[in-house]
């Protein structure tokens, strides 16, 4: 081999390097450990002790702990246990705030269209063009002055009422952007005040989605709270209660004639409204009765600005009362601006020391224009402390507009002996009255009922800022940090065994280059976790699954390498020209670079189109295949030729396997008839069962909560699910889940509800209904917030809202079809006949046909998840990547006989070319099955229908590959090509055909 000395010079400095850069994670890994030591489980100590020596040296005296954190490999949330939430910035929301909240009709009808027609992957504002030209009929321009040529938008980059859509569509995407991006900014200021290590934010292309991802954090409602808060600060004046009472008897008394209170076990609060009931006698047949649809639902007293304390569970209905038309209509004056609004949460007891969720009802004075007299843009500082009562409270800065505002506000208020609403994305967070006269200066507090973390979050988004439109959680997953560690565990059991038998086979079938092999995949994964810490990338499970099917690939080109070197000595030359014939274009490398170049083809899409999880899988599988192919090429080299030097004995094989396959001869050909019926039988039966049986779609494809839920004993499957359904109204699922005592469950219940409370509703709803199957010290905070040593209650929660699995659904059709699309390409290149491709394809089309019926089939059955979700996608992907290399390793050999001289006729030739394959494809893909069992055995139960997927694909693809595509490709070629070739190959002057 040229060269020898430089690539042994590049190997051992990428050593060198690799070794460098994984000492970092060696090293954080230690610190981090005894952080967690010095915490004792609590995860705020444990940030304050990392950020307390964020700057001390750590290595090597010249590496602080923050820097060797930003070297190491980061881990993914489901090794590491966390929050992931992808937002979506209400790009509608935007949008009628550019158009300065147009009423035209043609506009919010397009606004409404694009929300009613948006299509799987479309994003809201291509939706909404296309709605727009359709409503406006090329009759009403976006430039319009009603509409997007306003105030807001005028000036030298803005909008002027002269532009033509296409022209305004450039300046509305230009201005939508810079929302995304202010949106952006915003979060992660917050997010940096949050106190988690290593968190990652990331736009997600042009759809107006973020991804947060928060390793270690734990409080789930907290994170939601602070993630998905708009921070939309107002202060507003309120109306106190002897000033809308008269409105609440009239609406009270108009309910009774549409509405029939039910009567609760509760006793009701006697508060300041009963004074203003003008006739406790009247209508006291109605009153026993119950028939008091309003006044019936206060259950505390109310007093100042507070109109009275409901149950949350009766919210919904209240609000449907007052915003009805007829009720309205009963405000008179400047009071029919009301707001109607509610304060924080607050729990009390009953009577019957029962604990009720409670809001307080307040009413705000609102206006025309529904715009507070001072909103949160005048703050300049916020910061969280604590009031002269000791309770935890924010103070606030006002610049110098927002201070005079303020005293203004704040003298009528002590004038007229009225209150301030301070509110917070439409909650009331207090509500003062002001008794020592106006205020000056612009300073201010909020206090109320808060917790220190309350007011830390509300201080950390006031000086954030707000979005610029609701951000909206359409998904999110929770991994608890012991399931976590369990993974970490179970990734690192298989890839040791999976290491150690792939190694094992490799002595046992090729001896003493068996042993060059291992220490070229020894080199090979030290060289792949060297890019993974080099470039920060991030290691998932699915990502240690790519790491073990690394082991599997290679060896694959070693195996291609020695079996052609094994056949050029049997041809009699030496064992060095045998070496350097082996690795010659001729020998193995067309081969190799053919199988590499497909594989290669179909883990770019899945990088492309996949996310989370599923990229990490595919970035590791990716960097696998490079390393590898390095690694056999020149490590194995290098290691071969120095052994053929020292004439070491070295025949590639061992008395075990010096046989196998040396007399192999099967008529492939013969027996398509009969492969043919089987395969056919095997397709229609599938595609009869997914038309039949159809899927277990996960939720990644239709939308879902699921739950993985741990208990303390084996729980009774279907009486948890009978007790769900009654909870949530039907529509759940639940399933055992690896143990027999942690169940996988399943809701739709909301799903498609954006905002923190449904969450939190569901999250309840979900512990009321199981509380009973735990111990009496389960709280719905232990019950829900992942901590560390957590082994009950939920340890891993994902929410996939319906437009998001809608877009994932989309993208797996688009990759498993253009994976196909451009590895039918490549070949047609590469082989220079359409033949070929067709051959590859139907056997790739047979291999994922199979593996559909399959999962079709059986999933109703199988005592693990067998779910089409993004999972499986990734190993139909790889499942075509695999069946594609054992094809393309035959359609090798057959290219390199038809294009030779062996003699016979064209069958024969054919059969010949698959005959002398078989010990390449046997052995390429024992070792993928050898890898994949282990992992499915010991890889842990997330991603156990993953590699089934996969096991079943490579088993099927090594079959499709001997009797499907090369059937085909000879099925395919002409008659007239047939005669020519056996010409050639029976005539005494025989060439070379090309």
């Amino acid at each position: 081999m040229q060269n020898r000395g430089l690539v042994k010079f590049f190997a051992i400095l990428f050593a060198l390097v690799s070794i460098y850069q994984l000492t970092f994670t060696f090293v954080a890994s230690s610190v981090e450990s005894k952080a967690k030591a010095f915490a004792k489980g609590n995860p705020e100590q444990e940030v304050k002790y990392l950020d307390s020596i964020g700057k001390e040296k750590v290595f090597l005296d010249l590496f602080t702990y923050d820097d060797v954190k930003d070297k190491k490999i980061n881990k993914g949330l489901d090794l590491e246990g966390g929050i992931n939430v992808i937002l979506q910035i209400s790009v509608k929301d935007v949008l009628k705030g550019l158009a300065n909240n147009s009423k035209d009709p043609v506009f919010n009808k397009a606004l409404d269209d694009a929300t009613k027609n948006l299509q799987g992957n479309q994003t809201y504002i291509d939706a909404f063009f296309i709605a727009f030209n359709d409503a406006s009929g090329g009759k009403t321009k976006l430039a319009s002055p009603e509409i997007f040529a306003n105030k807001n938008l005028q000036g030298e980059d803005g909008i002027n009422f002269k532009m033509t859509d296409a022209e305004a569509e450039k300046v509305i995407r230009r201005k939508v952007d810079e929302s995304v991006n202010s949106a952006f900014e915003v979060l992660r200021k917050r997010i940096d005040k949050f106190g988690v290590t290593q968190p990652n934010i990331q736009k997600l292309g042009e759809t107006g989605r973020i991804l947060v991802e928060l390793p270690g954090a734990k409080d789930v409602d907290r994170i939601s709270k602070l993630l998905s808060s708009t921070a939309q600060l107002e202060f507003w004046e309120t109306y106190k209660i002897e000033e809308i009472g008269n409105f609440l008897v009239e609406a009270n008394n108009v309910l009774k004639t549409t509405e029939v209170a039910v009567k609760e076990n509760t006793t009701v609060a006697k508060d300041s409204l009963s004074s203003l009931l003008t006739d406790d006698s009247a209508d006291s047949t109605a009153t026993s009765k119950g028939n008091d649809p309003l006044f019936s639902k206060i259950i505390g007293q109310g007093g100042g600005p507070v109109l009275g304390v409901f149950s949350i569970k009766d919210t919904a209905t209240v609000n449907k009362y007052l915003n009805r038309s007829d009720i309205k209509s009963l405000l008179q004056g400047d009071q029919r601006f009301a707001k109607f609004v509610w304060g924080k949460p607050s729990t009390v007891k009953d009577n019957s020391g029962k604990e009720i969720e409670t809001l307080e009802l307040y009413a705000l004075k609102g206006n025309r224009d529904n715009v507070a007299p001072m909103s949160g843009g005048v703050i300049t500082e916020a910061r969280d402390e604590f009031d002269q009562m000791g309770r935890p409270c924010v103070s606030m800065q006002m610049n110098g507009n927002g201070a005079k505002i303020w005293e203004e506000l704040t003298g009528k208020a002590y004038s007229q002996q009225g209150f301030i609403a301070i509110v917070l994305d439409d909650v009331v967070y207090s509500a003062p009255g002001v008794t020592t006269g106006p205020i000056a200066g612009g300073n201010s507090q909020i206090s109320g009922a808060f917790t220190v973390a309350e007011t830390k979050d509300l201080a950390n988004v006031l000086k954030a800022g707000k979005l610029p439109a609701a951000a909206d959680i359409i998904q999110k997953e929770v991994v608890g940090p012991s399931l976590g560690q369990e993974a970490i565990d179970a990734g690192i059991n298989s890839s040791l065994l999976g290491l150690l038998l792939v190694s094992l086979w490799m002595i046992v079938y090729y001896g003493r280059a068996g042993w060059y092999a291992n220490i070229a995949l020894a080199v090979n994964l030290l060289f792949l976790f060297g890019v993974l810490a080099s470039f920060g990338f991030v290691l998932t499970l699915p990502g240690i699954a790519g790491i073990v099917l690394t082991m599997g690939t290679a060896v694959d080109a070693n195996i291609i390498i020695y079996e052609r070197a094994k056949e050029e000595l049997r041809s009699g030359n030496s064992l060095e020209d045998s070496i350097k014939a082996s690795y010659g274009w001729k020998g193995a490398m067309r081969s190799i670079v053919d199988a590499n170049v497909t594989h290669i083809l179909t883990g770019i899409v899945l990088y492309v189109f996949g996310t989370g999880p599923i990229k990490g899988f595919a970035l590791t599988l990716l960097i696998g295949i490079f390393t590898s192919l390095f690694t056999a090429i020149f490590i194995s080299r290098i290691l071969l030729e120095r052994s053929a030097a020292k004439n070491n004995k070295l025949t590639f094989d061992t008395s075990f396997s010096t046989n196998f396959f040396r007399n192999f001869n099967y008529n492939f050909l013969g027996a398509k008839k009969y492969t043919y019926i089987i395969s056919s039988i095997v397709v229609i039966v599938s595609i009869a069962s997914i038309v039949m049986n159809g899927f277990n779609q996960g939720v990644d494809f239709v939308g879902g909560r699921t739950f993985q839920v741990r208990f303390e004993k084996t729980v009774p499957t279907d009486e948890i699910k009978e007790e769900l359904n009654a909870v949530f109204g039907g529509g759940v699922e639940a399933k055992v889940f690896g143990k027999d005592s942690q169940l996988k469950i399943t809701t739709k219940y909301k799903v498609d509800v954006h905002g923190i409370e449904a969450d939190e509703e569901v999250n309840k709803m979900l512990f009321d209904g199981l509380k009973k199957h735990f111990p009496a010290d389960m709280t719905y905070d232990k019950f829900v917030n992942p901590y560390d040593g957590k082994v009950l209650g939920i340890v891993q929660a994902s929410k996939v809202g319906p437009t998001v699995a809608e877009d994932i659904k989309t993208n797996s059709y688009w990759a498993v079809l253009g994976a196909m699309a451009i590895v039918f390409l490549y070949l047609t290149i590469s082989f220079r006949k359409w033949q070929y491709s067709l051959g590859a394809i139907a056997a790739v089309a047979h291999d994922v046909i199979f593996v559909l019926g399959v999962y079709s089939l059986l999933w109703k059955y199988m005592p693990f998840g067998m779910e089409i979700d993004q999972h499986f996608i990734a190993a139909i992907l790889t499942v075509i990547g695999y069946s594609m290399n054992d094809t393309v390793i035959v359609f090798d050999r057959v290219r390199e006989y038809l294009g030779g001289k062996t003699k016979g006729s064209f069958n024969d030739i054919v059969n010949k070319s698959i005959n002398s394959t078989m010990s390449r494809t046997i052995n390429t893909s024992l070792t993928m099955i050898i890898v994949l069992v282990i992992m499915f055995i010991l890889g842990g139960e997330t991603i156990r229908g993953f590699i089934f997927a996969m096991l079943i694909g490579i088993i099927v693809g090594t079959y499709s590959s001997l009797f499907i595509a090369t059937p085909v490709l000879c099925d395919t070629i002409s008659d007239a090509e047939h005669k020519r070739i056996e010409d050639m190959h029976n005539n005494p002057n025989n060439e070379e055909i090309a």
